[in-house]
């Protein structure tokens, strides 16, 4: 089934709902206008409006999931939780695709602001009841907290406090992204908009056993330094993003604010297989301390390449119907040279014309899919 497939599946269903959820669909290719407002290049594309706000859509594309998916989504900013079934449930629903804010022993107007703010990348919820078994089983010995749960990288982070609302929003704006996060369009647009420098670590392959463990001494390292975020990408998985950054020896650690430069720390190009937990320590302390050379990308930013190669694909696209109308120019020329010999020309041009008018009204573009 394809994506408009699933659309046309789900919108019956989240019509019928309590509070109907619309699907509207958008011929991004006639109303052109309306597709560069929104920043619309791949199709098919699903954005979600909340609030009159637009976002990406990030979720499954299943019926039944992106049914349950955007129930979900429609929930209030802040959910209140009095049990722990409540708790396990609010959990449950919620998936593994975004981060979890639960706050125990906290008003939901103390995170109201960044519930509001951050919706899109993550729930919220408060917690009034619950006992203390739940506190073991989310890692936090005392009340009140803020715990966050990212249930894909099995991660959890707590907040004592101070809940003021610069320390609530740092705490939310570090735990949207996991403590190393994997290089994806999603995670880069991600750390992009978060605003503090990412090291990124290139690996050949990141699939490689010696390039998880590498991952895990980079989780170490993450949790002490959470002005940085850590990423990581394989040349294997996106090469043309991972080459700009000049490879030499691998693994390769630069930092990178999301432009065209990034930094190389002085004797801390490449990594060798050896006590490499010292040596990423070494980076970093040569980072902070400004041991550091400034080296231009080998080309444009991962964002601007996909928008660059869906801009080549609209070409090739156009390209091809050039050629295709070119080719059914030079057949029905032959014709009117065989006609000419049998009916005369103005016969000849006649029924050229009208062959031609025929063939266009057949012809459609295929429509796109995934």
């Amino acid at each position: 089934m394809s994506f408009l497939q699933t659309l046309d599946a789900a919108a019956p269903v989240l019509a019928a709902l309590k509070e109907p959820i619309v699907i509207a669909k958008v011929d991004a290719d006639k109303f052109t206008r309306l597709a560069k407002k929104y920043d619309v290049n791949a199709y098919p594309s699903l954005m979600l409006f909340i609030h009159g706000v637009p976002t990406d859509y990030r979720g499954p594309r299943k019926a039944d999931l992106l049914v349950h998916y955007l129930k979900k989504f429609a929930a209030p900013d802040v959910t209140i939780l009095d049990s722990d079934s409540a708790i396990n449930n609010f959990i449950e629903a919620a998936g593994t695709l975004f981060p979890i804010f639960i706050g125990f022993g906290l008003s939901s107007s103390m995170i109201e602001k960044s519930a509001f703010k951050y919706k899109k990348n993550a729930w919220f919820s408060v917690a009034k009841d619950f006992s203390e078994d739940v506190m073991g089983s989310h890692h936090f010995d005392k009340v009140p907290a803020l715990v966050s749960i990212n249930r894909d990288y099995n991660e959890w982070s707590t907040l004592y406090g101070p809940f003021e609302e610069k320390s609530l929003e740092d705490f939310v704006k570090q735990n949207l992204i996991p403590l190393v996060a994997p290089v994806s369009f999603d995670t880069l647009k991600l750390m992009e908009s978060d605003g503090r420098r990412i090291v990124l670590t290139i690996f050949g392959d990141e699939d490689e056993e010696r390039s998880k463990k590498f991952i895990k001494l980079l989780k170490a390292a993450a949790s002490t330094n959470r002005d940085l975020i850590f990423g990581y990408v394989g040349v294997k998985r996106l090469e043309d993003f991972a080459e700009k950054f000049n490879l030499n020896k691998l693994p390769k650690m630069v930092v990178w604010d999301g432009s065209d430069d990034y930094l190389s720390v002085i004797g801390s190009e490449s990594i060798d297989e050896v006590d490499q937990a010292t040596q990423i320590s070494k980076f970093l302390g040569g980072y902070r301390e400004g041991r550091t050379t400034q080296r231009r990308l080998g080309g444009p930013s991962l964002l601007r390449a996909m928008k660059k190669s869906s801009a080549i694909r609209i070409l090739y696209v156009f390209i091809a119907v050039i050629a295709i109308l070119m080719l059914l120019l030079i057949f029905y020329k032959g014709e009117d040279d065989e006609y000419q010999r049998v009916l005369g020309e103005e016969q000849v041009d006649h029924a050229s014309c009208s062959a031609l008018e025929a063939e266009s009204k057949e012809y459609k573009p295929e429509d796109k899919e995934d």
